[in-house]
C-alpha cells in the first residue's frame, strides 16, 4: 500500500488560526502561566479521582485496578510537575548566572 507522509490525520493538525507567530513578552508569559496553571489543576483532579477511587474500592465499587491505575496515573503526573518545575528554576539559576 502506498502512503503519503505528507497527508496527516484529521483532529492531529493545528488550528491555523490559534498559531500565532508574532506574541509579544506578556502575552508569551500569559500563555505560559495559562498553561502551568492548566497543568497543575490537572494534577489536582487527578489527585482528587484518586480519593474517590480509594474510597470507592474501600465501600466495594470498583476493584483494585481501577485503584493502582488511578494512583500510578497521579504519581506520574506529580513527578512530571516536579521535573518541570526543575527545570524551570534551573532555567532561572542560569539566567541569573548571565553577566550582562
Amino acid at each position: 500500500m502506498i502512503t503519503n507522509s505528507m497527508i496527516t490525520p484529521v483532529g492531529l493538525m493545528p488550528n491555523i488560526s490559534q498559531i500565532q507567530t508574532k506574541a509579544t513578552p506578556a502575552e508569551a508569559t500569559e500563555s505560559f502561566a495559562s498553561f502551568l496553571k492548566t497543568a497543575i489543576d490537572s494534577v489536582a483532579a487527578q489527585e482528587q479521582n484518586v480519593h474517590k477511587v480509594n474510597d470507592q474500592f474501600l465501600i466495594g465499587e470498583v476493584d483494585e485496578n481501577k485503584v493502582i491505575i488511578a494512583a500510578t496515573q497521579a504519581e506520574l503526573s506529580l513527578t512530571l510537575v516536579g521535573q518541570v518545575r526543575n527545570k524551570v528554576v534551573e532555567a532561572y539559576q542560569e539566567i541569573m548566572r548571565m553577566q550582562m
